[in-house]
């Protein structure tokens, strides 16, 4: 039964999601404050958080900072605040979704199964994924979440490793961006499609400090991105 953290202050809010997630077969915990939901995280095992952005001791966008450094748990954002910046700073910091109130608590459940679903598989591999024997190619290991290139490891996002993971594990398929924000579990009608231009700007920059003259991510114009790999 996967167990989900509701991070909300408004009670009626909190009582409407526990309701129908437990209505769906979810276990459920609610926190109000930010601090205690980060001490519950670290004492217990939780399959995604629902996360209010206004919170009274700090803001979701801090209390996901906060996370980040101690869980991969995927986040879902739940918040009146819709404007798009802010939607692309909650991805950016490590988030998986982001709802904006008012909602209906059915398709929050909705989005919780399907994070769930895009999450579960990768977790559940151990092995590593290496798609070339030659070092200045990439190493992926999905357990511990990490990629290496040109076998120095490179520090990622939740949200670049998961982008970066998706290119290079299907070497030459050409990913709009509509298909690469569901792979890392966004909504592609959600206003994020231009967000993905900054992370494979960022990840290029990435790449290029560890082997400045190779250039593996390419840019199909108008199609998308694919990963390249070196011919030698």
């Amino acid at each position: 039964m996967p167990h989900i953290l509701i991070l909300e202050d408004e009670p009626s809010i909190a009582e409407s999601l526990i309701f129908v997630l437990q209505a769906e077969s979810f276990s459920t915990q609610w926190e109000s404050l930010a601090s205690k939901a980060l001490a519950y995280v670290k004492e217990h095992s939780v399959d995604l958080i629902i996360m209010d952005i206004g919170l009274p001791d700090m803001t979701g966008f801090e209390a996901c900072k906060q996370l980040r450094k101690f869980s991969e748990v995927p986040v879902m954002f739940l918040t009146a605040r819709g404007d798009e910046l802010d939607r692309v700073v909650g991805l950016e910091i490590g988030a998986d979704d982001y709802v904006v109130k008012p909602f209906s608590p059915r398709e929050v459940a909705a989005r919780v199964k399907a994070i769930l679903k895009r999450v579960r598989p990768i977790v559940a591999k151990n092995e590593s994924l290496l798609p070339s024997e030659d070092p200045r190619e990439f190493v992926i290991d999905l357990e511990r979440k990490t990629i290496h290139y040109c076998q120095q490891s490179l520090q990622l996002t939740r949200f670049e490793f998961c982008l970066l993971q998706t290119l290079v594990e299907q070497p030459g398929r050409v990913f709009s961006r509509d298909q690469l924000l569901n792979a890392v579990g966004a909504t592609a009608d959600a206003g994020y499609d231009r967000s993905i231009d900054g992370h494979i700007k960022t990840l290029r920059a990435k790449l290029r400090a560890v082997n400045a003259t190779a250039d593996p991510i390419k840019t199909q114009r108008g199609f998308g991105y694919c990963y390249q790999p070196e011919t030698h």
